[in-house]
């Protein structure tokens, strides 16, 4: 008679726990920026872009047909006095600048900050190879806004970014001449991405 007992309830138990399992479902992803909801401290939200060859306005008659990629991201600070950024990279050879510029998308345009290899004014060594992975994390504050900006607060960069008046874009250099003859040798650069405002 127990037998029958544990039986029943085994089964109970058994068909209790598949009445409650969901079915399977489609693979999800977690965004990298929620739109509903900024980080703590972030002050103005998000902003960033993916950075690929498509996107570069090249001299007239150069071919870029590099397979490289990139990411940029920033964060502004709760007091709106600065960014704070990381770049990435993968499938990118001789890479020796990375900047913001100012531009809308199509239009090439003058550099307002330094992001690789730091945001001080100056380039890394050409023909350094192969780099992947994150190339440069900072802090952009008044101090580093060159060109244009120079003088004006960050308030005047983030103005830039949320009005898609921004973009960033690597550099890359083998260091032999001529340039611009193929992946890894576009001194005025070889991946790139308009920035967007990602989130408050």
């Amino acid at each position: 008679m127990s037998k029958v007992v544990t039986l029943v309830a085994v089964s109970a138990l058994a068909l209790a726990c598949t009445a409650e399992s969901p079915e399977p479902t489609a693979p999800f992803s977690v965004p990298v920026f929620s739109h509903g909801a900024a980080p703590a401290g972030a002050n103005g939200g998000n902003f960033g872009t993916p950075l690929d060859a498509s996107e570069e306005v090249m001299p007239p008659g150069v071919v870029n047909d590099s397979r490289a990629r990139g990411n940029s991201v920033f964060q502004l600070s709760s007091d709106g006095n600065s960014l704070s950024y990381k770049l990435i990279v993968a499938n990118i050879e001789n890479a020796f600048m990375a900047h913001i510029h100012t531009a809308p998308a199509g239009a090439n345009g003058p550099v307002v900050v330094w992001l690789y290899p730091s945001t001080a004014v100056a380039p890394g060594p050409v023909g350094q190879g192969r780099i992947d992975g994150v190339i440069a994390t900072g802090t952009i504050t008044a101090a580093n806004l060159v060109g244009p900006l120079t003088g004006q607060p960050v308030s005047a960069l983030v103005d830039l970014l949320k009005n898609d008046l921004a973009y960033v874009n690597v550099h890359t250099n083998d260091g032999v001449a001529p340039t611009n003859t193929g992946p890894g040798d576009f001194p005025g650069g070889e991946v790139r991405g308009q920035i967007e405002h990602r989130g408050h």
